[in-house]
């Protein structure tokens, strides 16, 4: 029989002494590897299971060390979350404050890098170990409202013994992650926590939201960036002939000319004076604008610029990445997990997957086919000379390498595509 799962609502209904009792009983029965009637939220399940595969000790948080003053500063002035700060304090500190909470900022490291709150409740997240340099990853802290959300990628309440290290039980947590929207990369998470009596459901939803207002703010600010470099480079573009493209330090095009507007370019991560091979535009000369990079498209790439090989890491399950190299260079690009289970299948058959095989393999459903085409068009664009098409596959010249998980860790949680 099916276990039920845990109802917030329902629970911050019941009596205090109550809810806890049953989600304590909810946690005995699973670290016991019993199957209760009522059973672990699905984010709060999944982060169990981590946590006993990788060996935290449910019964014992230990602490890393705090960051020193000097590392903390310096974190705190290379955080893009600096920015907005002003945003989450005039969202979330007020009504923290009012429901008893304190607000914390974490880097995607989980390092606590700001706290705001009354002091009564900061005193007593001292007393938890909540203090401005501590790690709160959830390898280390087990399941709570700040690492758990950086490994998931998604918004988690943690309450009372869905904490996995029992002397947090005493303590609530709703925390959801920040993305970057101009590289897509993870800048940390922000949290409300406080004293079990101040339970809320709709806690997360409000933290939710204060988030993605702060990438709401990011992104405005993006696009102002880019507005001034594109005043910059337009009049350079206007006399110059063939194909030419301006961008922004993380790709992004601010001006065009000879061709139709490129989506994000990837770029190396270090960029020099020589020409360079890039998968959007192929052989190019790059140089300097202020804010940003001029790349100007060879009408005919030379032979000797096309890629040569191509290594898939699935090292890391969670931040799966491609890595380019030929005679003009290499670059690395980190993919999202689908198109890295595309790259995946078709790494595993050279000889290639049509769209409904890659459908079966993505959603056992081999009709999804208009979802794999929409997904392969835009890895093709990221990975011009390197995909070919009818049927889906790498080029032939490649020498493509597949670095895979350890055994006990399939790359997308499921076994060997068919």
């Amino acid at each position: 029989m099916q276990s039920t799962p845990v109802d917030l609502t329902r629970l911050a209904a019941m009596d205090t002494v109550a809810a806890i009792r049953l989600l304590q009983g909810v946690r005995e029965a699973t670290l016991a590897g019993r199957r209760p009637r009522v059973g672990p939220r699905a984010d709060i399940g999944e982060s169990w299971q981590r946590m006993l595969r990788s060996g935290v000790d449910p019964d014992r948080h230990r602490p890393a060390g705090l960051l020193p003053r000097e590392e903390l500063e310096r974190r705190r002035a290379a955080s893009p979350l600096r920015e907005v700060l002003p945003v989450l304090r005039d969202g979330l500190v007020s009504i923290a404050d009012a429901a008893q909470h304190i607000m914390v900022v974490a880097d995607a490291e989980g390092r606590l890098l700001w706290r705001e709150g009354q002091t009564a409740v900061l005193r007593k997240g001292d007393a938890h170990g909540f203090v401005l340099g501590a790690d709160w990853s959830e390898g280390l802290a087990g399941t709570n409202g700040v690492g758990t959300p950086l490994v998931s990628r998604r918004p988690v309440q943690v309450h009372a013994a869905e904490h996995f290290v029992s002397s947090n039980h005493s303590w609530t947590c709703a925390g959801a992650p920040v993305t970057d929207p101009r590289d897509g990369r993870l800048l940390g998470v922000v949290d409300v926590s406080g004293p079990l009596s101040a339970l809320h459901p709709a806690m997360l939803s409000l933290v939710t939201a204060v988030t993605r207002l702060a990438e709401a703010e990011l992104r405005n600010r993006h696009s102002a960036a880019l507005d001034g470099l594109r005043a910059v480079a337009a009049p350079l573009l206007a006399r110059l002939n063939g194909r030419a493209v301006a961008v922004d330090v993380n790709g992004w095009p601010a001006a065009v000319i000879g061709m139709p507007p490129p989506g994000r370019v990837v770029l190396p991560k270090s960029v020099g004076d020589k020409p360079l091979w890039l998968p959007a535009l192929g052989m190019c000369t790059i140089e300097p604008l202020p804010g940003g990079w001029l790349l100007r498209a060879a009408e005919e790439p030379a032979a000797a610029a096309t890629p040569g090989r191509v290594v898939l890491d699935l090292s890391r399950p969670r931040r799966p990445s491609v890595t380019v190299s030929g005679a003009a260079g290499s670059w690395v690009q980190e993919l999202s997990p689908r198109h890295a289970e595309l790259l995946y299948a078709l790494a595993l058959h050279r000889d290639g997957r049509s769209a409904a095989q890659l459908a079966l393999h993505l959603f056992d459903d081999p009709t999804r086919t208009v979802t794999v085409r929409a997904e392969m068009s835009r890895l093709r664009r990221h990975l011009a000379q390197i995909l070919a098409h009818r049927p889906y596959r790498f080029v032939e010249e490649l020498e493509v390498q597949l670095v895979e998980p350890e055994p006990d860790v399939p790359p997308f949680g499921r076994g060997t595509p068919s």
